[in-house]
């Protein structure tokens, strides 16, 4: 049984040990960091980064939502906009600063952020889970994308 090998960790134990949050650091379950073939095998930012515009763009109308229902205040809804803004000056630019930890376009923006306003960038996914922002970022580069493919000239698949 699960409940027979879990056991109360110590403040000791609860320490941060590693980079990451969640299970892995700040006070999670695991001690250590993360193999480094874990952290290559889940790294996507390779990838994903092409999606920071939409990213940046999900997390300021979510900066707005949760302003409007209470949950931050209205200066911390204007520090996480003007941090976003500051984001996206920077990877339009092409000055964006990759960092180790950077697993995906989500924390990679978070961290900037949290690099720029300090800890009110955390406040950003209050309530908002990982799915969610794939999701949102996802669609939201299919659109941009499609609208690309359109404008060329070509039509969509399965269309006459």
């Amino acid at each position: 049984f699960i409940s027979a090998q879990t056991k109360e960790m110590t403040s000791e134990e609860a320490a941060p040990t590693g980079a990451r949050g969640g299970l892995f650091g700040a006070g999670g379950r695991f001690k250590g960091g993360t193999d480094p073939i874990m952290e290559k095998f889940n790294e996507s930012l390779s990838f994903d980064k092409r999606m920071w515009a939409q990213d940046i763009r999900g997390s300021i109308a979510y900066a707005k939502a949760i302003n409007k229902a209470g949950i931050i205040t209205d200066d911390e809804c204007s520090q996480l906009i003007s941090g976003l803004e500051q984001v996206h000056a920077e990877w339009a630019a092409g000055k964006f600063v990759e960092k180790p930890g950077d697993e995906d376009i989500h924390t990679a923006n978070e961290r900037r952020l949290t690099e720029i306003i300090g800890s009110v960038g955390g406040k950003l996914h209050t309530g908002r889970s990982r799915n969610d922002q794939v999701a949102t970022d996802t669609r939201l580069w299919a659109v941009v994308a499609e609208r690309d493919i359109l404008k060329d000239g070509h039509p969509p698949r399965g269309r006459g």
